[in-house]
C-alpha cells in the first residue's frame, strides 16, 4: 500500500476498519473482537464505540495465522462459532453477515461460507470443533487449508454480491474502491 495502513484509508468517508467493524456491530454477532498488530493504537483509535474486545497480536508480521489464533483463543468457552471477518474488505454489511449467521445450526455445526457462482468468499462462520485446528495454522495463508481439508463440512449461502470478494490490497484496488 505504499507505506500507508490501508485499514485507516478511507472509503466514503469511512476508515475501512470502521466500515468492517460497523458491520459486525450491526449484524447478529454476540460479541466482536478486533485483533489488531501494525499501528495497534491507531487502528483502535478508529474504531467505533460499541461492544468491541480489543485483542492486539505483537507478532502480526509473522502472517494472519497468529492473529486468527490471538482472536479465536480470546473467545469464551460458550461460544458456538467464530465469524471471521477480514478488515480489508470494506463491501461486507451486516446483511452478509447476518445471512451466515442463519445458515448456522448449533444442532448441526458446519462451516458456513458465503459462495457467488462457483466463487467462495469470506467472511467464514467457523464451529467451536473447528477452534484447534484454527489456532495451529501458520504464516499468512489463513484458514485457505481448512476450507479445503473439511471441504464436505461446508455449507454454502448463495449472496448476490462481489462483496464477498472485493479487498483491498494495492493503491490500485483502494482507488478503484474509493471512486464506487
Amino acid at each position: 500500500m505504499g507505506g500507508s495502513n490501508k485499514l485507516l484509508c478511507e472509503i466514503d468517508g469511512v476508515p475501512m476498519i470502521e466500515r468492517a467493524v460497523r458491520a459486525a456491530l450491526d449484524s447478529r454477532c454476540a460479541q466482536v473482537v478486533v485483533v489488531t498488530g501494525h499501528q495497534a493504537e491507531r487502528i483502535e483509535a478508529a474504531l467505533p464505540s460499541g461492544r468491541v474486545n480489543l485483542v492486539r497480536n505483537p507478532d502480526h508480521a509473522a502472517g494472519l495465522a497468529g492473529s486468527l489464533r490471538r482472536g479465536v483463543l480470546s473467545l469464551p468457552v460458550e461460544v458456538d462459532a467464530v465469524l471471521i471477518q477480514l478488515a480489508d474488505m470494506p463491501w461486507v454489511g451486516a446483511e452478509h453477515i447476518d445471512r451466515l449467521i442463519a445458515a448456522f445450526d448449533p444442532d448441526d455445526p458446519a462451516i458456513v461460507a458465503p459462495v457467488r457462482g462457483d466463487r467462495r468468499g469470506h467472511p467464514v462462520l467457523w464451529p467451536r470443533r473447528f477452534f484447534r485446528d484454527l489456532c495451529q495454522l501458520g504464516g499468512d495463508a489463513g484458514a485457505r487449508e481448512l476450507l479445503a481439508k473439511y471441504a464436505s463440512e461446508v455449507r454454502t449461502v448463495t449472496l448476490d454480491t462481489d462483496a464477498i470478494f472485493a479487498d483491498v490490497d494495492t493503491p490500485a484496488e483502494l482507488d478503484l474502491a474509493q471512486r464506487k
